[in-house]
């Protein structure tokens, strides 16, 4: 006799019902998983994720260029090169003041 011949009904029952149980939780599972909340929500969460990761990277390089700048116009000690500054600071007054003299030009038109 072989071991299928030798179960009882009430353990080919008992083995039915277990079955069933965990067939019915893997179709509970599945309709979750398919469930178009549970989709939407698993899209957000990735896109998310895709934008923070995108955000932090964006926030390293911003820091590390910051960083480079400061560097340009601060010395280790923390005083300010004025051999830098002053020449930069220079241009800036001139390009402000062509800006508003070829707007004064404008207008006088």
């Amino acid at each position: 006799m072989s071991e299928a011949d030798a179960r009882t009904p009430a353990e080919i029952e008992a083995d039915i019902r277990r079955r069933r149980v965990l067939l019915a939780e893997t179709l509970d599972e599945i309709g979750v998983r398919v469930h178009p909340k549970t989709i939407a929500g698993d899209a957000k969460a990735k896109a998310t994720a895709k934008v923070d990761q995108t955000l932090g990277r964006a926030y390293v390089e911003v820091n590390r260029t910051l960083s480079g700048v400061r560097a340009k116009f601060v010395d280790e000690e923390g005083s300010p090169r004025l051999e830098r500054i002053v020449p930069v600071a220079v241009l800036v007054v001139g390009v402000v003041g062509l800006v508003v003299a070829s707007g004064r030009k404008g207008k006088k038109k």
